[in-house]
């Protein structure tokens, strides 16, 4: 994948913590963005829905740049 704008760079660093923290989960049983925002808080909310929506983005790009 080439990162071409700040939309890409963006998508790229929600995915990378999105993945780091679930690599936290899986081997530590310890949630980082529940850790910072509160567990059930509505900001961890909205940041595991940024790092979802991120993951769609970047799949959409990675195929786009396949075609």
């Amino acid at each position: 994948m080439v990162v071409r704008n700040s939309i890409d760079w963006i998508a790229l660093i929600l995915v990378i913590v999105g993945g780091l923290n679930w690599g936290l989960v899986g081997l530590l049983n310890f949630d980082l963005v529940a850790a910072i925002f509160g567990m059930g808080n509505l900001l961890a909310r909205i940041v595991y829905i940024l790092v979802g929506i991120s993951a769609v983005y970047m799949i959409y790009s990675v195929t786009k740049d396949m075609t």
